[in-house]
């Protein structure tokens, strides 16, 4: 109950991230492909293309969603933001261990 929302964001995170990796690998690409390629079905597909629309690490064509602006950028700070995730969820562990 107490993690059940950080779950969540955690998976919705990690659809995110399997879209974004699909598109720029074999981008362009349309939503039923990707539906296909990742398992997931289209309504997801469309929601993750959405958001990721939104923060510029994709962008619609006409045969379908190809890498955006901010791609290289995000890809710079990935690894920086799973280290603090990790460190923070440790902290966390630590906490939960002295209870």
């Amino acid at each position: 109950m107490l993690f059940d929302q950080v779950n969540r964001e955690l998976e919705l995170a990690e659809r995110h991230l399997m879209v974004l990796k699909t598109v720029v690998e074999r981008g362009p690409i349309g939503i039923l492909k990707l539906a296909e390629e990742t398992g997931m079905p289209t309504h997801k597909v469309r929601y993750s293309l959405r958001v990721l629309e939104q923060e510029h690490l994709i962008k619609p064509s006409s045969h379908g969603a190809i890498s955006g602006d901010s791609v290289e950028e995000f890809l710079k700070e990935f690894e920086d933001n799973i280290v603090d995730i990790n460190a923070r969820a440790a902290h966390i562990k630590e906490i939960g261990d002295s209870v």
